[in-house]
């Protein structure tokens, strides 16, 4: 766990802050894909504008849990979106 206003987590922080998030969600953290929407938030921070990185992580799973939740269902999801940001140009 960090102390003080450390605002970068390492790896096994992040890890644990999933872990904890996801459980108090109801969700399995082995569910959890932390790289997959790392990737995500990176490409649309980069693709579009860095406030839409979280709002696009809401919205890519927010679609996923409405497909049902499954892996795939959040891979199609984030793979949309990707695309999206990808090809973005306002």
């Amino acid at each position: 766990m960090t102390t003080g206003n450390e605002r970068t987590l390492p790896p096994e922080a992040l890890d644990e802050w999933a872990r904890a998030a996801a459980t108090r969600l109801g969700l399995d953290p082995d569910d959890i894909d932390i790289p997959l929407i790392l990737d995500l938030a990176r490409d649309v921070a980069h693709g579009v504008a860095r406030p839409a990185a979280p709002l696009t992580a809401f919205l890519a799973g927010l679609a996923a849990g409405r497909a049902g939740g499954s892996r795939e269902a959040v891979e199609n999801a984030v793979s949309d979106v990707t695309d999206l940001a990808k090809s973005w140009s306002a």
